[in-house]
């Protein structure tokens, strides 16, 4: 039996040695993904505004940061890290400023106003439109909320979703998915590790506690008769 739990100790050591070893691999993949993340996100160079009070900033004011904020957290119901927002590196290189990025470009989009002109009248749903410049609010309305065959709805939706604002957010995307993806790789290569060094205590354990008796055991000795 204690031959038995000593190998089973040895076999558990090594398995926990193989478990540590795959973790420590996956920590050093997860770092160059890091460190290729911080080197694209550099090149770009794209930067949050924060004010003295380390307050975040959109044109100048917090009321406008406030409003992105509540679209990120209330609308879109993004789980806000907040030290992730850090003053002293305000370059977007993290899950969540990658969403507030993304929250900004969509913020003023869904709050901002298209001019249509309509080169000559138009008639739609019993409704003449003559021509002329047109102010038409974007109202809080994304892509797919728009009436692409109103005269008025439907230039106004491609000139507010443009090509060039959907792929921002779909490049934002990309970058909250990549930086969400490497904070997972890292919790996993920790959890590997930390499972590898359990099996590795456990095996140790068993080989020391059946290691070979070292302390002497007492001789008992009859008693001397005293005369």
């Amino acid at each position: 039996m204690i031959t038995r739990l000593k190998r089973l100790g040895i076999v558990l050591a090594v398995i926990g040695i193989a478990f540590v070893a795959a973790g420590g691999f996956a920590f050093l993949k997860t770092q160059e993904g890091y460190r290729s993340l911080n080197a694209f996100s550099a090149a770009q160079n794209v930067k949050l505004s924060y004010n003295d009070q380390g307050q975040l900033l959109d044109r100048g004011e917090t009321a406008g940061a406030q409003a992105i904020m509540s679209l990120l957290k209330n609308d879109w119901g993004y789980p806000v890290v907040a030290s992730d927002l850090n003053p002293n590196d305000p370059i977007v290189n993290t899950a969540t400023e990658y969403m507030f990025q993304m929250a900004t470009v969509a913020h003023h989009t869904l709050t901002g106003t298209q001019t249509v002109v309509l080169t000559k009248d138009a008639e739609y749903k019993g409704k003449v439109y003559a021509a002329g410049e047109y102010k038409v609010p974007v109202d809080g309305r994304y892509f797919s909320q728009f009436d692409r065959l109103s005269p008025l709805d439907g230039p106004a939706r491609d000139q507010a979703w443009s090509g060039t604002a959907q792929a921002i957010i779909g490049e934002l995307g990309v970058g909250t998915a990549t930086a969400s993806a490497l904070q997972l790789a890292l919790a996993m290569s920790a959890l590997i590790a930390g499972l590898g060094l359990t099996f590795l205590l456990a095996g140790a354990g068993l080989v020391w506690a059946t290691r070979p008796e070292t302390v002497p055991v007492p001789v008992l000795r009859p008693a001397t008769v005293m005369g």
